[in-house]
């Protein structure tokens, strides 16, 4: 059986982190990872996680092979203006592509089926294929136009999967707390993790006994 080839998207939405332990726990799986990153998300990865890639795709994928250490040939990275990427057609289009953390505008474009940048194609061409496609959106509030379009893109069969860490595991710090949106999110493509504790286990009855 060949490797899963998973796509995975940064955007300027507030929550870099998420991202990066999804790839993270990608790598340990041995999934083979395209990797995109929006202008703005490089801006939040800098500024959030104190990661600043910066340079053609070549560096920039050194750069997160080193961070996440990886094999060569693992992991790549392609700009966003690079539609000879093989993400732009179905014809080589990942098994499965995520975006986290995903932006309002970015999940508007991609509700609306706009192409502007290799992101916005690499998701588009996920739809037109019938592929997975999961969108981990982060903002609030939400206004009426950010709900229309994923109740929108939920129709398609995307997977909204929130920002929105539970409690019930006892999480005791924001490592706990991120790697439970995490863990949601790769429940959702298939990928086995130890990332959180399971609703109905004895360490999670206990704790809730507690309150």
């Amino acid at each position: 059986m060949s490797e899963r080839h998973i796509g995975l998207a940064i955007t300027g939405a507030s929550g870099a982190v998420y991202g990066l332990r999804i790839i993270g726990e990608l790598v340990r799986a041995g999934c083979r990872l395209s990797i995109l990153v929006s202008r703005p998300g490089f801006i939040v990865l800098r500024e959030e996680c104190g990661l600043d890639w910066h340079g053609d795709a070549a560096r920039v994928t050194e750069e997160m092979s080193r961070h996440f250490s990886v094999a060569k040939g693992q992991l790549s990275y392609y700009a966003d203006d690079d539609f000879y990427s093989p993400l732009a057609s179905g014809s080589s289009a990942p098994d499965t592509m995520i975006v986290a953390p995903c932006s309002m505008g970015s999940l508007a474009r991609i509700a609306a089926g706009i192409s502007g940048t290799l992101l916005e194609r690499a998701a588009d061409v996920m739809l037109k294929e019938a592929r997975p496609l999961v969108l981990v959106p982060r903002e609030t509030p939400l206004s009426v136009i950010h709900l229309e379009n994923m109740l929108k893109l939920a129709r398609m069969g995307v997977r909204i999967v929130p920002a929105m860490p539970g409690f019930y595991g006892g999480a005791q710090n924001v490592d706990d707390l991120i790697d439970f949106v995490a863990g949601k999110v790769l429940d959702q493509v298939g990928i086995a993790h130890q990332l959180c504790k399971r609703w109905g286990t004895l360490a999670i009855a206990t704790h809730i006994r507690q309150y």
